[in-house]
């Protein structure tokens, strides 16, 4: 097991190498590329003042040099060992322990990784609470739906997770926010952001100040997160669980669950202690590509709800050609997703003692 984590750890190098590859050429390629003329064409600056910035861009970024040269610089800059600079951006040495530099961000004039560190936890959260959402409601409602097949509950089931899975996300978000968050129907719920800029100063549980209600920095924070995450995870778990419904039903005709029955084994213990399982594999290979597709899904919903995550940082990067931001978030979602693929590798030896990396 450990032989086959090591390799695959070491497989994860050039497989990112690639992703980021891919990314940055289809930057370069795209209409303009990526120089320090589009960079700085258009701003409200002097003559003097732009050839300075293009200068300094080019400098620092070696934005005039070919697309291979300007690659291999980013790729030495974040690596954690390479070829070191001076304040000129000449290379003076080699070092094994330089440490990862992303760069600064184009747009915002600041290092890349304090932009990402302020970003990562909000899209962290997100999906934190997205995915157990996803997975207990998928379980719970595959599971009955398998139990009372051809019933009333397994109709309405397929039915409505079908017509969940089918709602686009931008369409499902345009439509919250309208009938929940519109001073013209409910507005039950806040229309932006994760918290309000009230519970800054709020304690962080909910209280009673003076004889009046005050719901506290985490309650401000839940209640901001409702529309998002219904928003995120609605079509998450209505796939899952018909994928669950159908694992579970192909499980409790099995030998093995028929032979558990005849000797004397309770139904709850026969559906809970082997059939369930065993129908967790499909499951699992699903959740590979769960962080992925919800990372991904997250930048259509932080834009509706206009929340300051990845996902609105990758569109603004893109849009504004920020080299060093895209290609880290690209790093950042790429090594996310190999480790979601290693994450599953691994609980599959957890779900079936037959599997073995050995």
């Amino acid at each position: 097991m450990l032989t086959y984590l090591l390799r695959r750890v070491l497989l994860m190098i050039p497989t990112l190498l690639g992703i980021t590859l891919v990314v940055f050429s289809v930057m370069v390629l795209s209409p303009g590329g990526i120089s320090a003329q589009t960079l700085v064409e258009g701003s409200d600056m002097k003559p003097q003042e732009k050839q300075a910035l293009m200068a300094y861009y080019n400098q620092r970024y070696g934005l005039d040099q070919p697309a291979p040269i300007q690659y291999l610089r980013w790729l030495n800059n974040v690596s954690p060992i390479g070829f070191t600079q001076d304040a000129e951006g000449d290379y003076n040495g080699f070092s094994f322990t330089k440490g990862m530099d992303l760069g600064m961000s184009f747009m915002y004039g600041r290092p890349v990784r304090e932009i990402l560190a302020e970003r990562i936890p909000i899209t962290l959260l997100l999906n934190a609470v997205t995915i157990p959402l996803i997975y207990l409601i998928a379980i719970i409602v595959g599971v009955k739906a398998a139990q009372d097949r051809g019933g009333r509950f397994d109709v309405f089931s397929n039915v409505s997770m079908l017509a969940l899975w089918s709602v686009p996300t931008m369409l499902a978000g345009v439509l919250l926010l309208g009938f929940f968050a519109s001073v013209q129907h409910f507005q039950w719920f806040p229309t932006a952001g994760i918290s309000s800029r009230a519970a800054q100063d709020m304690p962080f549980l909910p209280h009673l100040l003076n004889g009046e209600f005050v719901p506290g920095f985490l309650l401000d924070r839940v209640w901001h997160l409702v529309l998002p995450v219904i928003c995120l995870s609605y079509a998450g778990f209505a796939g899952l669980a018909k994928l669950t419904r159908t694992s579970v039903l192909e499980n409790l005709h099995a030998d093995y669950a028929r032979t558990a029955r005849a000797k004397g084994l309770a139904e709850p213990d026969v559906l809970w202690r082997h059939v369930f399982r065993n129908s967790l594999l499909p499951l699992i290979t699903v959740s590979a590509g769960l962080l992925p597709s919800l990372l991904a899904g997250s930048l259509i919903v932080e834009n509706i709800f206009s929340i300051n995550g990845m996902g609105q940082l990758a569109v603004e990067a893109v849009k504004g050609r920020d080299r060093e931001l895209v290609l880290s978030i690209t790093w950042i979602s790429g090594f996310l997703t190999l480790i979601g693929y290693l994450i599953a590798d691994f609980c599959y030896t957890l779900a079936d003692p037959r599997v073995s990396y050995d």
